[in-house]
């Protein structure tokens, strides 16, 4: 009879201790999980300013237009590219310094506008936009008589370096225009 008894009774599993095991292991996965943030583009957006925008009148010669359109495929100065030419294209466009006429007047009036259409995908218009940047790089490294691998090795904290760096912003200011994108 005495056995029967027990078998019948459950045994109660004590749950006291089962809050505090499961807080640790929060705290455990929360300490231990990395977060992924996201990265962005390292652009300096404009101040805000109660004052309308001032508008500036710019020779058209003196704005070299780079269109992505939501297909990928690129037009620059109305004719259509590839992207492995718009690099060279940008430096004879930078470089001119008033010798065709067609081109800008100098380095520092010369201004590279880009657009992409909202379809564009992400890596035609960070590839559009890298060869944008190296061709400022390019002629940047030509005016210091350096190589390119050179120019870019420059450290911005040594004081010889920054001032090579200074001497070559000032020579060929990059003054790239990214317009907002269109629609289509």
């Amino acid at each position: 009879m005495i056995r029967r008894k027990k078998e019948r009774e459950a045994t109660e599993i004590n749950a006291g201790s089962m809050a505090d095991i499961a807080f640790l292991l929060l705290i455990f996965f929360l300490v231990t999980t990395t977060i992924v943030s996201d990265s962005a583009l390292p652009f300096t957006l404009p101040e805000k300013t109660d004052q309308p925008p001032v508008d500036v009148k710019i020779n058209d010669k003196n704005i070299f237009k780079v269109i992505v359109n939501s297909s990928d495929k690129l037009l620059v100065e109305d004719d259509i590219m590839e992207l492995a030419q718009i690099r060279e294209e940008a430096i004879k466009f930078l470089e001119n310094k008033g010798r065709d006429k067609d081109l800008s007047d100098s380095p520092k009036d010369a201004i590279v506008s880009y657009r992409a259409d909202r379809g564009t995908s992400y890596e035609m218009f960070i590839n559009v936009l890298d060869e944008l940047k190296a061709a400022y790089h390019v002629v940047r490294a030509k005016e210091l008589g350096i190589s390119l691998d050179a120019y870019l090795a420059l450290d911005k904290e040594d004081k010889a370096d920054k001032k090579l760096l200074d001497k070559a912003k000032e020579a060929y200011p990059m003054q790239l225009s990214i317009a907002e994108p269109s629609k289509f």
